[in-house]
């Protein structure tokens, strides 16, 4: 978990799905991946609340996506995280990133064991521009 080459891997991603995206944007998982997204991703929104976000469709699961994502990227509490490790595992999704501040060291453990490389507690948006300076 965490490690420089999985953080790195993670960043190339190009369709990033993003569970737990508001359409509010004063709250972290809107600004992020508006930030993101101007970095040239494609953004997937998970959230069954809403319809559209960052002129993107929103999605009810990972399962009604459109398309297979690269990267999950997790604005949800930690007691979500099991339930999506899950959905990952049944969907062969193996890159998990969880947001700064969000962590579940069983979800993350279960995930590695079933092959899914994890980024836990770090911010991909500060993490990107640390790269791209």
């Amino acid at each position: 978990m965490n490690s420089r080459e999985d953080i790195a891997g993670m960043l190339a991603a190009k369709t990033i799905a993003v569970v737990g995206l508001s359409d509010d944007p004063v709250k972290p998982s809107h600004y992020v991946s508006a930030y993101m997204q101007s970095a040239g991703k494609q953004i997937l929104p998970v959230n069954p609340s809403i319809a559209t976000v960052l002129g993107e469709t929103s999605y009810p699961s990972l399962r009604d996506l459109p398309e297979k994502p690269e990267l999950v990227n997790v604005f949800r509490l930690p007691r979500a995280i099991p339930a999506i490790v899950d959905e990952m595992i049944e969907l062969g999704l193996t890159n998990l990133w969880v947001q700064q501040g969000i962590v579940h060291a069983e979800a993350a453990a279960k995930a590695e064991a079933a092959g899914i490389r994890v980024v836990m507690d770090r911010c991909i948006m500060v993490e990107h521009r640390m790269r791209v300076r």
